[in-house]
Order: C-alpha cells, then structure tokens, then sequence
C-alpha cells in the first residue's frame, strides 16, 4: 500500500509540474507576442482604383477598407493624385470623361468632359499643375460624320479646371506622333514648365505649350558610355522634380548590357546612376523607391522564375537577391513607413512583405479586381 501511495503522489506531482510548465510557456509566448509587434505599412492610405467602378480606400494601420467612393463617370482608365494630395483626378475608360475626388471628404466634386455632339475628344495623357487651376491634355479627336469616322491630328488642350473652359490649343508638332501608354505628362514644382515624355523628353513652356527645349534620356551623360534605355520608374516617393527609374545601358567595352539604377534631375536634365548588374534578356522587371529613398527595390518576374533585388541607394550597389512564390502580372510599392512591401495588380490581391529580408507577412483580400496602374499610397500627413 505503501508503495502504490507513493506512485500516486509521483504521478499527480508530475501533473502539477506538468502543468505548470505549461503555464510557463503560454506565458512565455504571450510576452513574445507583446514583445514583438506587428509591422505594418503606416498610417498612410491606399487608395486604387476597382472593376466595381469605383475607387477603394485601405487604412495601412488596420489593412481595413475604411471607403468606396463610388464614380460618376463609370469605370477608370487613369488615375494620378494632386502634388498636395488633397484631389484624386480620375479619366474614365471612355477615355472622355473626367472626375475630381476630394480626398478628405471621399467624394466626387467635379466631372467634365472635352467631347461634344458627334466630335469625340480623347486624352491620350494629361496632368494638372501644382495649382490645380489647370489641366493640360494631349488628345485625339474622333468625329463622326455620315459615312466614316474622322480622324484628328494630335494637341495639346489647356483646360482652365475652375471656369470648365478651353484656354488654348496648340498641335502636337513633334515626331513621331504620341501613342498610348507611351506617353506622360509632367509639370515642373513651380508649374511654369511642361515635360512631355514621348520619343524623348520635350520641354514646354506650360502658359503657353510652346516648346522650349528637348532632352533625349537616351544620350549618356558622360562619353564613352553607351546609349540609354528608358524603363520602370517611380516618383511616388522622390522630391517634385525628381524621379528614380530603371535603365539598360550598353557597355561598349565587354559588348553588353547592363541594368542600371539612375535618379533624373528634370530641373538640370542630370541623371545620377550606378549599374546593379546584367540586364535581364527577356524578364519584365519593375521598379520601387523607399520612402526613405535608401532602398529601392527591383521586381524581376518570369515564367516561374521571381526575384526581388534590394537596392542600397546611399551605397549604390545591389544589397541582396531573394527568389520567392508569386503570380504572374506584379508591380511593387513601398508602404507610407517603408517598413512593407505591396505586391498587388492582376487580381484582387495584395501581398505584404517585410522590408527587411523580404518575408512574407499576409495578404490584403478586395471584393473586386483592381485596375491597372491606379495604386497610390498616400502619406498621413496627407489623408
């Protein structure tokens, strides 16, 4: 008896050490839970545009959606923010109408449209100076008559936003003419300059559209470099004047070619760049910017092949190369803190990854797909 009384009082002694070790560790796992905690994008705000023709609002602290604003003018094309952040200026996919949305407020104010009777007036860019007094267009105007359709000569439109009057015309006298998604508008930060991103970049006094002068990115700026290639760029988080993209250089000397990371200087027509290495032969590759503008950030994306290239700015070097699981049809920004990654576009997805390393962290999920090229964070300071 005495034997089997003190198995028992083993055993239920084991139970309670059992126990409490296991109180232990949960505690212990808490206290790692508060220790670290979550990352997030900021307190910024994404907004992008939706299939559900409408634009969406996500809050970065919570990854919520806090507003659907929805649009009068039916579904988007285009979608570019006001240098302040205050005006969303939306083109519909008629590529005709247009819509102003205030940002604080989260509704429409204002929708217009160039088009009038049988003439069709389409805008193949556009951009609205640091003012928003002004809207410059470059169009293409479609008339119908009884028996066919006539087909206008390129111009560029100033559109007086306040009065909802033509300023002026001017032709599109450069060569070769411009064509969709080959083709944006840029005002200077002061506004009195124009710059028109097509064969090269045009520059245009912006009262009157006249251009002034032309800079071809193509031309290096130093000799005994080989010619540039324009590709992925990003301003979303550069000074107004400035922008970083993605170049491919030919390098004379070893008879290749080379992916290279440049900031534009618009103001003094200067591009500041270092090579990363290789280009690519056939990848897509896109480009992010930090909000901190010490990394940047390549999204290299091929037939079951992904990689995300880390960028040191400061040091002008590739930092690091990961190759991660993704789907086809990516682009890539930088949260409003610079501490995620979004990885969104072709679907109703939005994938958030750590900076730091690049680990996957969640997925943000829409109700609908969400429209090419309409993702915009804006900083708190902004909302």
């Amino acid at each position: 008896m005495w034997s089997e009384h003190t198995s028992d009082r083993a055993k239920h002694g084991g139970d309670r050490l059992t126990a409490v070790m296991k109180a232990l560790l949960l505690v212990a796992a808490c206290a790692a839970i508060f220790d670290e905690p979550k990352i997030t994008g900021g307190t910024g705000t994404i907004y992008l545009g939706s299939y559900s023709r409408r634009i969406v609002a996500i809050d970065e602290a919570t990854e919520k959606l806090t507003a659907e604003i929805p649009l009068q003018t039916g579904l988007l094309w285009a979608m570019r923010l006001s240098r302040d952040a205050t005006r969303i200026y939306v083109q519909s996919a008629d590529q005709e109408h247009f819509e102003v949305i205030d940002v604080a407020n989260r509704r429409t104010v204002d929708t217009f449209t160039l088009s009038e009777g049988n003439k069709h007036v389409r805008a193949l860019a556009f951009d609205v100076d640091p003012q928003q007094r002004v809207m410059v267009l470059v169009t293409r105007a479609t008339t119908k008559l009884a028996d066919r359709f006539e087909i206008g000569a390129p111009m560029f439109i100033q559109y007086d936003l306040k009065e909802h009057k033509i300023i002026r015309t001017v032709p599109w006298s450069a060569d070769p003419e411009p064509q969709y998604y080959y083709l944006n508008l840029r005002f200077s930060p002061d506004g009195k300059l124009l710059y028109v991103f097509a064969h090269e970049i045009l520059i245009c006094d912006s009262a009157t559209l006249q251009q002034i002068d032309a800079w071809d990115l193509a031309l290096p700026n130093e000799p005994g470099l080989g010619r540039f290639d324009f590709g992925s760029m990003d301003e979303s988080n550069d000074e107004p004047g400035y922008f970083t993209a993605l170049f491919t250089m030919a390098d004379p000397v070893q008879s290749r070619r080379l992916l290279v990371v440049g900031r534009v200087n618009l103001g003094q027509k200067k591009i500041e760049f270092f090579p990363v290495g290789p280009a690519p032969q056939h990848d897509e590759v896109s480009f992010a910017l930090g909000a901190d503008r010490q990394h940047g950030y390549v999204l290299l994306q091929d037939i079951r092949r992904y990689e995300l290239w880390t960028i040191d700015m400061v040091g002008k070097r590739l930092q690091s190369k990961v190759e991660f699981d993704a789907r086809p049809r990516m682009a890539i920004r930088s949260s409003s803190n610079g501490k995620v990654l979004y990885i969104y576009e072709a679907g109703n997805t939005i994938d958030l990854y750590e900076a730091a390393g690049f680990k996957y962290l969640r997925r943000i999920t829409l109700d609908g797909d969400m429209m090419y090229n309409t993702f915009r964070v804006v900083p708190p300071r902004a909302r």
